[in-house]
């Protein structure tokens, strides 16, 4: 447990940095804390980029997690647009772009992600973008024009939340995707098929199987997106989201232990004991799943932030939480929860030929996993079977009659 003399410097300003910054005077920490972010911007959440940024629909402070006021209000030193370069260990100091150094007691590390950039000649085009920054989402907003055509390259989240925001203010929008299917890392195939109906029924063109290999000159200077099979697609811009990186080059240059992420316990303790490390870089053994893994979330990044400010603290800090996800496109809310390692055949609450529905994944006879589309009050109580470990039948789930709720009740 610090004390009121320690001081907690904690590397990255976004989601996971801030939120554990105003936890940690929440819960009691008096000793300084010293935010450090690279970016010119108060620490924020970044679904909205893609969405009410992206589109203009909301202005930045509906995305931003502190006030102008907060780092004041709550005695933190925050200081942006500061690059880290190496953590020393044995002195527990950060040492900064510039030669300035920062002393630590506990150091937490929420550096994030980067996006995967794409491999292939010409893909450096100035009109080829990225998402991951208020500055991406801010220069996209720029090139949405009614009748431009846009090309997204990946049938990720980011990738159709890109799409459903660009086709409803009027582009021509085309979704090219490597896979057989959407989103075939992170949902089964009956989601991949909801996902690529929902689409093309709002005007997108949809192409799976399709490897990208270039970006040939078109005579007029034009953007084009070449496949390997042959077929070409032209662009007045291009968006690609083909994953992220965990920024873990920090923690390999420090020595932490790192597997696709850095190890951490659940609660953000690292295989030093002064350090920690929290949100999409994060690698743990997730206490429901009962296996490890590193999630890139929302969700993730705030139960993190708040488990680890009560570690820090002394108090308990268990987190155990089933990982959630959720995503808007179109009129569509769309809500994943857990992640098992096998999807089963799933019951089917509700018409699944709209786009107002719930699918439960069941090993034995309880919920495994759940996926709800504009059913947000079936997701809530599917959180609650997977809490509390309850027994449920196929045909009660399938029976719209009988209200969720009171399933919860029954032995």
């Amino acid at each position: 447990m610090a004390n009121s003399k320690d001081s907690v410097v904690i590397i990255g300003a976004g989601q996971a940095g801030g939120e554990c910054a105003k936890n940690l005077r929440r819960d009691g920490f008096e000793g300084p804390i010293i935010l450090v972010g690279d970016e010119a911007h108060l620490p924020y959440e970044r679904p909205p980029l893609s969405k009410n940024i992206m589109s203009g629909a909301a202005d930045l402070s509906s995305c931003y997690l502190w006030t102008p006021s907060t780092a004041q209000e709550l005695d933190i030193d925050f200081r942006q647009e500061v690059t880290v370069t190496a953590i020393d260990r044995n002195r527990h100091l950060v040492q900064l772009a510039g030669g300035a150094e920062i002393p630590y007691h506990k150091l937490v590390l929420a550096t994030g992600g980067r996006v995967r950039k794409l491999p292939l000649e010409g893909a450096d085009h100035d009109k080829i973008y990225y998402l991951r920054s208020i500055a991406d989402s801010l220069a996209l907003q720029k090139e949405l024009a009614i009748g431009k055509k846009l090309v997204v390259i990946g049938g990720g989240w980011i990738g159709l939340e890109v799409a459903a925001t660009a086709r409803q203010k009027g582009l021509e929008v085309t979704v090219l995707e490597a896979e057989s299917r959407l989103c075939a890392r992170a949902v089964p195939p009956e989601v991949s098929e909801f996902l690529a109906r929902l689409h093309r029924e709002n005007g997108v063109d949809v192409e799976l199987d399709a490897a990208v290999e270039g970006f040939p000159q078109t005579p007029g200077g034009g953007l084009q997106v070449s496949l390997q099979d042959g077929r070409t697609f032209e662009a007045d811009f291009i968006v690609v989201g083909i994953g992220l990186v965990p920024n873990i080059d920090l923690a390999v240059q420090a020595g932490l232990e790192t597997n696709n992420g850095i190890v951490t316990t659940a609660e953000g303790r690292t295989s030093d004991p002064d350090i920690y490390a929290i949100g999409d870089i994060a690698h743990y053994k997730n206490r429901h799943l009962g296996r490890d893994l590193r999630l890139e979330s929302w969700a993730n990044a705030q139960a993190m932030a708040v488990a680890c400010s009560k570690d820090i603290t002394g108090q308990q800090a268990l987190q155990d939480e089933c990982p959630w996800f959720w995503s808007d496109q179109y009129d569509v809310n769309i809500q994943l929860l857990g992640v098992p390692e096998h999807w089963s055949a799933p019951v089917v609450r509700g018409n699944d030929q709209t786009n107002s529905y719930s699918l439960f994944y069941l090993k034995d006879d309880q919920v495994e996993a759940a996926i709800t589309f504009n059913a947000a009050r079936d997701m809530a109580v599917a959180k609650r079977f997977i809490q509390r470990r309850t027994s449920v039948s196929r045909t009660d789930l399938v029976d719209e009659g009988l209200r969720l709720q009171s399933l919860l009740k029954k032995k």
